[in-house]
């Protein structure tokens, strides 16, 4: 597994996988498969592919420390990156398909459905960690704080179940899936957290 980590096509492999999903919906238009609804189908589908996208950045660094496969780093910043294409395009499609750039209906829905807000939050958070995800960034904002910002992963995941389970349509098992998922790579960072101070504190009562 390492060495096909290591491989380089392994990137452009990934890179196919994460925009197969976006052809397939193009597909899919095209050849006028998408339903009765259109516009919620491509909502949904969207929807699901930056929460998936999210949630499997968020579980590479658990991956890496399981497994020891170190490598899965190389692919963390395009699966971020793809997740915020994903979600420009999910908003896109509010704004364009759906209500036709018709600005006052955009803010009605803004004031009245809370689960809109609760997906421009999710969105809003994703654009200042695409816009830190280049090499240059972490330079300049010197890793510690480069680390801290980039949590806001969890924020727009967060974000991004509720504003799926507030819809209150009739597919609440899948953000319900996503949350449980979420809650355990939580879990996993403040156990991590907590197991990492506790050598830190031995050592500062041993030198005391």
């Amino acid at each position: 597994m390492k060495t096909i980590l290591r491989h380089p096509a392994a990137k452009i492999i990934v890179f196919v996988l994460c925009l197969a999903p976006l052809l397939w919906l193009g597909y899919r238009w095209r050849m006028n498969l998408l339903g009765f609804n259109r516009a919620e189908t491509i909502a949904r589908f969207t929807g699901d592919c930056v929460l998936r996208l999210l949630l499997i950045t968020l579980a590479i660094t658990p991956l890496r420390k399981l497994t020891g496969w170190n490598d899965l780093i190389r692919f963390r910043r395009m699966l971020g990156l793809f997740a915020f294409f994903y979600g420009c395009v999910h908003l896109l499609h509010y704004l364009w398909l759906d209500k036709g750039w018709f600005w006052p209906e955009i803010v009605e829905d803004l004031q009245v459905r809370r689960f809109f807000i609760m997906g421009l939050i999710g969105w809003g958070a994703m654009v200042p960690l695409a816009l830190t995800s280049t090499a240059w960034a972490i330079r300049k904002m010197g890793g510690k704080k480069w680390q801290l910002l980039h949590r806001l992963t969890y924020v727009s995941a967060a974000a991004g179940v509720v504003h799926y389970y507030w819809q209150g349509k009739a597919a609440i098992l899948d953000p319900l899936i996503y949350g449980a998922i979420l809650i355990v790579l939580l879990g996993y960072r403040l156990v991590a957290a907590v197991l990492a101070r506790r050598p830190r504190r031995a050592a500062l009562v041993t030198s005391l």
